[in-house]
Formats: structure tokens, sequence, C-alpha cells
């Protein structure tokens, strides 16, 4: 069933997005502008991520190295915690319904379903050296790192190939969600 929900992740993820849409209510100026920063968090917290991670999209878990430098030094799930912080502002946006369903959902989906089943794949492949990396770095909740820790090499090319895509998705979602939530106000 993980692997079902794994591989199906980006559709899940349009789904929470529609309902979101769905439930939204006209935000108030502060709503957009708390909404786009944390939008704009997340999606810079994203393409730091890529750019170090290397290989990360596909239907399959895999993995060719184990990523601990970089956003991976200061928790073990940065992606997974950008499209967090790129939802959230979309569910601030969308009003305190769209807030609570988000959440639930993205613990269930996330915390509950998808990670532990990359936490297994990883645990199998790297061994101890996943089960200490375990041991220092939280899935989500930064640690005490040092510069030498966040320095990483950063791949311009892993953004330009699999990250575009990301983008263009968070600046047509938040445009779609600013414009049905506004709409909803005329």
């Amino acid at each position: 069933m993980r692997k079902w929900f794994f591989k199906m992740r980006g559709g899940l993820w349009t789904l929470l997005f529609v309902f979101m849409l769905i439930i939204s209510r006209v935000p108030s100026f502060s709503q957009i502008i708390y909404g786009l920063v944390l939008i704009f968090a997340g999606q810079l917290w994203r393409l730091w991520s890529a750019g170090v991670i290397g290989l990360y999209r596909g239907e399959n878990v895999k993995a060719l190295k184990l990523s601990t430098k970089g956003p991976y030094a200061l928790m073990r799930n940065p992606l997974y915690f950008g499209n967090f912080m790129i939802g959230i502002g979309w569910a601030v946006i969308a009003g305190l319904n769209a807030v609570i369903v988000f959440v639930i959902s993205f613990i269930v989906l996330y915390v509950l379903v998808i990670i532990p089943y990359e936490e297994d794949f990883l645990m199998k492949k790297f061994g101890g050296e996943y089960e200490s990396y375990c041991e220092r770095v939280k899935r989500f909740w930064p640690v005490k790192f040092t510069k030498k820790d966040i320095n990483a090499d950063f791949d311009v090319n892993v953004i330009m190939r699999s990250e575009i895509h990301t983008v263009i998705s968070t600046i047509a979602g938040t445009c779609i969600i600013l414009a049905v939530s506004i709409y909803k106000g005329a």
C-alpha cells in the first residue's frame, strides 16, 4: 500500500490542492502576504534541496548515495518540508478550513505513509550509515549544525532538469488559488 501511495504522491497532491480550491474562502490581504511568503520560502527550500540531492524524481524510491549535506544536514526530508511550506501557504490563502484539511492530510499521507516507505528503502540500501544519520538528524526539525555541514555541492542542472516542473506547478497553483479565492468574493 505504501508503494502505491509513493507512486501516486503527485496525483494525491493535486487532489488535495483541488479540494483546497473547493473549500477556499476570500482571503484577507494579510492571508495573501503570509501565504505568498510561505510559498516562496518553500520553493526556495525545495530548490536548494533538489540541487543537493541530485536524483529524486520518479515513481519508485531510489538513491545513488545518502545525502547528508546542505539541507539534509538540517533535516532528513527537506523536499517534503518544502512541499509542506508551499501547501500550507496555499492553505493560508484558502482559509482556516483549508489549513486544517491540509495539515491533517499531510500528516496522514506523508508523515505516516510515504516517508516511512522511503525510510525503509534507505535503511535497506544504506544500513548502518542511514541509521547513524537518523540518530543525528530529525525528520523535519532542524538540529545543531556547523557551516561545514550545510556546505554541499549544488547542481543547477538538476534544477533545470527535474525541479523546473515543480516551480511551474507552484506558480500556476498559486495563481489559481489566488484567482479562485478572490473570485469567490466578487
